[in-house]
This record gives structure tokens, sequence and C-alpha cells, in this order.
């Protein structure tokens, strides 16, 4: 004999409403199932200790009851929610926090347990997260996924890294790992990836395998023996573990083979003893085992084929350590919270599209097909979610839970809890009338997720002003770095006296700078070149093969050079034709990419500003005109007037006082200029700049008082003193920590 157990049968709604369910109810299932059986709702008897509060089921009654016959609705006794609490939070981090402190507060009671109940498997691992702080694991019944496990994780990044050629970040990313050892110490092979990192990766991506990347680090000039000597025999050791694998991987392969080649190459990466150690390693080791078994007679795969292939055999697989978890909490799915119980049962992610789930009909059925062949419809689904939720909802303690917010964007709450909002007449939009059991919450738990991470005080972080000794204070400057002094004094502090340089990014691209110095390179030989007199007939094809000598390394890739090649062919059409008119009305260079200096400053502390000017050209005796290139911004009129475009105006002042050592005597007026050497339009455009003597000599002035004010020690290097004028590329705004300060004192203010 057996027996037949019916979960959450409802035998408190009416029997109009009993006739009237529909797919979405429910107990529509339960329904069919009692029809299919012969039986009635009479006849099913109560599981002994399963009567439970009646107001509850009354309630959780009259919330499922069907739309057909909702007007006989009424308001539930408050006692039939005198156990039920319920918290909208901000953001789906704060409703983990929230769970995570209402788990947590159970585990003081002596033999009380408590579940999250939940479909959102996002929010089932934020709140396994949120326990650590208390040094609990929760158990869940979901397990966690085998891909995300470090062994797991190490073998992807291994093949991951053969197929990209062993591109910095995906090889950074598998010697980094914290298994990878390579036979060795791990500290010593943690100080080898660091130089490796530091000195050898960064900047323009090196051509694919190990190979180019030894032939950078016998290159590259930076760095001591040791650094290369350590970094080669780190490349020695990956070479050799991963030899087999790359062979594999570079022809087409097997499966079996492919995983025999992985298993290998990752024993040698990290010992046999830790990669299989234990549960996630266990598990992984026979998961691979069944792949092995199940791919023995298979078509061979192209190699750039197996990192999707391997991360799609083991993400069906999850792992669940045997032990080390608490045994008075859990984490359920809604389908194992069925038949288990808890004192405290917390149902989260009450929104819409998560509890219920989205209908979705799927690509190969539509409704009416699915009809015809006998199959429930989607919406079945959101039946089974509300038997779920209203059979969670009829435990001892229930605390109700959703976010309101998730990435940026409102959310809409569960069908569920707007009866519930309904029922007791609650309009969301009046905060201060929510019934009790959503006061509760907000003085509870709400209160406690707010305030745990909000310090007893709160000092905000004041502006920046250090004040190094005056020993240390430069004495010179290129005349570059003086806008950034005008800017943001603290950037040149970092800069020029802590010696802080941001490190180039991995895999860096082509940046502005490095094209914009190519061009300088190609216009000062080819100025260099042709010195005076008209250009040749084929000055164009001789710039264009000047322009490729210099930027052919950086437009290596078809799409970069089918972009930017275009445009260094309007621009040597532009400049060559701009030249000979130059030239026919008389202009002279008389340098191109010249060393200028002037001195400024008190007596017993002078400032030396260091110059190279990109060209110098006479218009007439006496009469100087200095040229910037400029493949990028040009600096407005207003930052000119205002003193904080800086490099012209000195560059001037160095030719009105002699300071171009190069060119012989000293100009009696100069005119500056730009040219916008981007290739655009035409190819580019000259923009003349109305810089008057006296702008000259004010901006002389004013550096000088910035030399006489930072040689006295109680100056400090302030972080951005000036609003209007930040810079426009500041590497050092996460030291000034620029968004703390500003926002306290415009609030004081």
């Amino acid at each position: 004999h057996g027996r037949i157990v019916v979960p959450g049968l409802d035998r408190e709604i009416d029997d109009g409403s009993w006739q009237k369910l529909d797919e979405t109810h429910p107990q529509f299932g339960l329904r069919e199932l009692l029809r299919a059986l012969g039986r009635e709702r009479h006849d099913v008897a109560d599981w002994p200790g399963g009567e439970g509060a009646a107001a509850r089921r009354l309630l959780v009654s009259g919330l499922m009851r069907p739309a057909e016959t909702s007007d006989a609705w009424s308001r539930p006794p408050a006692s039939s929610l005198e156990h039920v609490t319920r918290v909208d939070c901000t953001t789906p981090h704060h409703e983990a926090l929230t769970i995570a402190l209402a788990l947590r507060e159970t585990l003081k009671d002596p033999g009380r347990t408590a579940a999250l109940v939940t479909p959102d498997r996002d929010l089932a691992c934020r709140v396994a997260a949120e326990l650590r702080r208390w040094r609990v694991e929760v158990d869940d019944s979901a397990g966690s996924s085998l891909v995300d496990t470090p062994p797991a994780v190490l073998l992807r990044a291994l093949v991951t890294a053969v197929d990209e050629g062993f591109a910095p970040v995906a090889l950074l990313a598998l010697l980094k790992h914290p298994l990878c050892t390579l036979g060795g110490e791990r500290a010593a092979l943690l100080d080898a990836v660091r130089r490796l990192d530091r000195k050898y990766l960064r900047g323009l991506k090196p051509p694919p395998g190990l190979g180019a990347i030894r032939a950078r680090v016998a290159a590259a000039g930076n760095g001591d023996a040791t650094d290369r000597d350590a970094v080669l025999a780190l490349l020695d050791r990956l070479s050799e573990a991963t030899a087999a694998l790359v062979e594999r991987m570079a022809n087409d392969a097997g499966p079996r083979d492919l995983i025999d080649a992985t298993v290998a190459a990752g024993e040698r990466i990290a010992a046999a003893d830790v990669l299989w150690s234990g549960a996630a390693g266990e598990a992984l080791a026979d998961a691979l085992a069944r792949q092995r078994a199940a791919w023995a007679d298979s078509r061979m795969i192209r190699g750039g084929e197996w990192p999707a292939l391997l991360a799609a055999m083991i993400e069906p697989e999850s792992v669940r350590p045997a032990f080390g978890r608490h045994p008075r909490l859990a984490i359920w799915g809604p389908l194992e919270a069925r038949l288990q119980r808890a004192d405290l049962v917390v149902l989260g992610g009450l929104n819409e599209g998560i509890w219920p789930p989205a209908v979705e009909t799927g690509p190969w059925l539509n409704r009416p097909m699915r009809k015809a062949l006998g199959l429930p419809q989607p919406e079945r689904r959101i039946g089974l979610s509300a038997h779920d939720f209203m059979t969670a909802l009829s435990a001892e303690r229930v605390l109700l839970t959703r976010a309101e917010r998730e990435g940026g964007s409102p959310t809409v709450p569960s069908r569920w809890l707007a009866r519930l909002d309904a029922l007791f007449g609650y309009d969301p939009a009046d905060k201060a009338a929510a019934p009790e059991y959503i006061q509760r919450g907000r003085r509870g738990l709400l209160a406690w997720a707010d305030a745990i991470d909000r310090p007893d005080r709160y000092r905000p972080w004041a502006r920046p002003r250090p004040r190094p000794p005056i020993a240390a204070r430069p004495t010179t400057l290129p005349v570059s770095a003086i806008e950034q002094w005008r800017r943001d004094p603290y950037g040149l502090y970092a800069r020029r006296i802590l010696q802080l340089r941001r490190l180039d990014p991995l895999e860096a691209d082509i940046s502005a700078a490095d094209r914009g110095s190519a061009l300088h390179a190609t216009l000062d030989e080819f100025l260099r070149r042709h010195p005076s007199g008209l250009l040749p007939p084929n000055a164009l094809a001789e710039f264009e093969t000047m322009a490729e000598e210099y930027l052919g390394e950086l437009l290596i890739s078809p799409t970069e050079r089918a972009f930017w090649w275009p445009r260094v062919q309007r621009l040597a059409r532009w400049l060559i034709g701009l030249e000979n008119e130059r030239r026919r009305a008389g202009v002279r260079l008389l340098a191109s990419e010249t060393d200028g200096m002037l001195v400024v400053g008190p007596a017993g502390r002078p400032l030396r500003i260091e110059a190279r000017a990109d060209r110098i050209d006479q218009l007439a005796p006496g009469t100087w005109e200095i040229i910037d290139y400029k493949t990028g911004r040009v600096p407005t009129r207003e930052e000119l007037q205002a003193l904080f475009a800086p490099q012209l105006l000195l560059e001037a002042a160095m030719a009105q006082r002699g300071g171009f050592a190069k060119i012989a005597g000293k100009a009696d007026s100069v005119r500056l200029a730009y040219w916008q050497a981007n290739g655009l339009g035409d190819g580019g455009r000259v923009s003349e700049i109305d810089a008057s003597d006296e702008l000259v000599e004010a901006m002389m002035a004013l550096v000088g008082k910035m030399a006489a004010h930072f040689a006295r020690p109680d100056t400090a290097y302030s972080a951005l003193p000036w609003p209007a004028y930040i810079p426009h590329f500041n590497d050092y705004a996460h030291l000034e920590r620029a968004a703390e300060w500003s926002t306290a004192e415009a609030g004081a203010e």
C-alpha cells in the first residue's frame, strides 16, 4: 500500500472558484490530479501536524482567488500576517544583505532553523557571500557551478591562453591563478610573473606565441639581468608544460586527445594532488572521465573550438561539499522547498520575471500547436510557481523580500505581492500608510542592513595638499609640465616628485599619442631632407614612404590601416601644398624639433624650463612663427587668454630671449600657430593664435610667481584648484579622490 501526498491543497476556496481555475492558478494541477483520481477535496485528509494557522490558510486562499471571483475578496484579519515580514530593498546587494542578516539572527536561538527559498541563483550566491562576513557557510541545494570552481577555471584559462597564442591578458590569467605553480614555489613564481607583467607585457600586443614574448624580453633594454633571467626561466617552464597541448590545438584533433593533453598540461601547471583534490577537484576529474568515455568515437574538431567545448562539457555539473556547511541554514530552490520545513522561511527575489518567471513560448511550438499535441501551455509554469509561493507562505515565520531596482532600472513587484497589497488596501506610493507587516521590516531588518556598513562617524577625505621638502621639489621642468602644474599641482607632485607613472594597459590599442609621435617624426625627417626651396615633384610619394616607415608598425591591423592610411594621404597632400605655398611667399624654415630653455623664479632657487618646438619659421627678418603640430585637441582661445595653455606662450618667450641655442639671434616679434595635422577634411587646418607681447609677458610673470611661491616650504601642491580648468587627461584622479572631497566641499558651501 502507498499514499499520495497532495501538498498545499486549498480546502478553503469556494466551489465556484474551484471550478474556474485556469493554468496560472496554483491549485490547477491539484484539481486535475483529483479529477483523474475521481476524488474530491474533502476526501484528502490532513497530514498529522500540518494543520497550520487557520488565519494564514484563509489569507493564502484569498490571495490566490481567481480573477473571476475577485469580487468576493475581503480584508483578512491582521493576525494572518502576525509572523510575516516584508522588506522592499533598494538593490539586489541590499536584498542579499537583508536576507543574510535574517538568517544570521536565527542562529542566536539554539535549535532554530532558517532557509532562503528563491529561483534567483544570483541572489542565492550573493546571500552565501554575505554570510561569509560572519564565517558562516550555508548549504545551497543547487551547489556551486563546477565551471566556476578553481580547478575548472585553471583548465579553462589554460586552453584559452593556448588558443589565443598566449596573449598577455590570457597568459596572466593563467599564471596568476592560485593553483598555478609550474612545479615550483608559488612565491617565486608570482615574483617572476609580476616582473613579466610590469616590464615586458605592457603596451602593444605581441605576436602570437611564447616565442614572440621571449624575443621581446630578450630585446628589451629596460630591467636588469636578474629580471630577464627570471622571466625567461618562467617562460621556458610554461613552454615545456604546454608543448603537447599547443601542438594538439594547432591542428584538428579529437576531443578525447584534447582532454588528455589538457589534463597532462594542467597537472604540470598545478600539481596533480592539488588539481584533483577536494570536492571540486574530484567532481572535475569525474566529469572529464565521463566526457572522455563519451567522446571515444567522435569527429575531429578545430583547436579553436576546444575552449568553448570544454566549458560546455563541465558547465552543467555542480559541486556540493560533503561537509563544512552550517546545519541550521539552507538555500533551497522552489522545487527543493516543497517538502521541507524551517522555522524561518525567506522568500527572496519576489519580482516579475523571477518569481514568477517570464512566460516564454519557445522557438518551436506556438500555443495552438502545444494544445493540439496535448502539451501544457507556458502559463502552466506560473501556476507551479504560484503553488510553491503559497506553500512557502504558509510556513510558521516568513520573510518576503524584493529589490526595487536592478542594474539601475526599476523592477516590477511580483503579482502576488501586488495582490497582498490589494487585499489590505495598501497603495505602495503612500509609504506612511503601509501595513504593520511592512513597517515591521523597515524598523528591523531594513534598518539593520542600512546601518551595518555605516561607520559611527564619517570624516570626509580632505583635498590633498602635500608639502614636500624644498630639496625634493623640481628645479627643471619641461614646458609640457607647466600646464599640468597650472591646472593640477598635485599631478605634478605625483609625477615629478613621487615619480609615479601610470602603467601602460595590457594589449593596448594604438593610441593617439603613438600616431602623433610617428607623424611628428615623419614631418621632422621630411623637413630635414628639404629645408629650403620648393619641394621636388616626387615629394608626395617621398612623404608617404617616410610615413609608412614610422607608422607601418602601428597599422598592422587591416582595419587600422583601412581607417588611418587615407587620412595620412590627405594629410600629406595638404602639408605639401601648404609647404610650397609658404616657401613661394618667402617663409624660411629656421629649425625643426629644436630645443629651447629659459629661467624664471627667484635667484636663490631658479626654475629652468625646457622645451622642444615642433617647428620655427622666419616670416620676415626678426619675425618668427612657432608652430605646434596637433593631431588631437587644440587649446581654446579662452584657455590661452586665461594662461591655461602655456606651451606656445613660453616658447615665444624663449624665442624673444634667444633661448633656442641652434638658432642664431632672437626674435623681435613672434607669431604662434597650431597646425591640426589630423587628416580630416582637406587634410589639416592652420589655427593662428592672437598672442600679443603682453600675453607672453603675462605668462612669464605668472610662471615666475608660481616658481617663487612653490619655493616656499609651506606651499602645498593642491589638487585641482581650478574646477573650470581641470586636466583633460588625469592619470592621478584616483589618488586625488576628487569625487569624495569635491562633494564634501560642495556640501560645506
